[in-house]
This record gives C-alpha cells, sequence and structure tokens, in this order.
C-alpha cells in the first residue's frame, strides 16, 4: 500500500501539529511550577534567613491562583510549618495568625 499525499496532508500532518501544540502548553506549565516551588524556597530561605534545603509539601493555589498555601520544613527542622505566599506581590507570609494568612489558608478560604 502506498501512502498518498492527502492522507499525509489531512491526516498526519495535523496529528502532528496537536502533539507538539500539547506538549508546548503542558511542558511550559510544568516548568512554571518548578520555577514557582523555586522561588517560594528562595523566599522562605530570606525569611528564615537559612541555607539549609527547604522541603515544601501540600501546596495548594488559592485566590485563583494568585496564592500558595502549604507548609514547609527545614532539613533541620524537626516539623512542618504552614506559610501563604502571594505570586502577585511576591511576599511570604508565616504567621498563621495573620489576616492575610486566615482570609486565604483558613478553614472557611477553602470550602
Amino acid at each position: 500500500m502506498t501512502i498518498s499525499r492527502p492522507f499525509l496532508l489531512m491526516i498526519i500532518v495535523p496529528v502532528l501539529g496537536i502533539i507538539a501544540l500539547a506538549a508546548m502548553i503542558f511542558g511550559g506549565q510544568a516548568l512554571s511550577d518548578e520555577s514557582l516551588d523555586g522561588e517560594i524556597q528562595q523566599a522562605l530561605a530570606t525569611s528564615l534567613d537559612t541555607s539549609s534545603a527547604i522541603e515544601l509539601q501540600n501546596l495548594q493555589e488559592v485566590q485563583y491562583g494568585y496564592g500558595i498555601c502549604g507548609a514547609y520544613k527545614t532539613a533541620d527542622g524537626d516539623g512542618f510549618a504552614s506559610f501563604f505566599y502571594d505570586t502577585s506581590r511576591k511576599r511570604l507570609t508565616l504567621d498563621v495568625n495573620s489576616r492575610e494568612y486566615t482570609s486565604n489558608c483558613g478553614l472557611s478560604a477553602i470550602c
């Protein structure tokens, strides 16, 4: 069976185009998430004045992606502590009793 030109133009080329577009979209999203994690870890290291590794856990986008709630643990720390990171203002909040944390990461914000 020979492959004809209409088959290539009507089936193979659009399928390859869709695959390339999907790879660009999802690959860009994955790179964006990795850079945001690094940004949060850098803000935590600066705020805590530490050079040890910081582990992030339970990250959750709030306020339609303008904020991130989660928990962090330093390499020399015992347990996890909560934080809120405002992605638009690049601002980190570690005080769980603050208004900014409770309005974005409190139980009422999740429901």
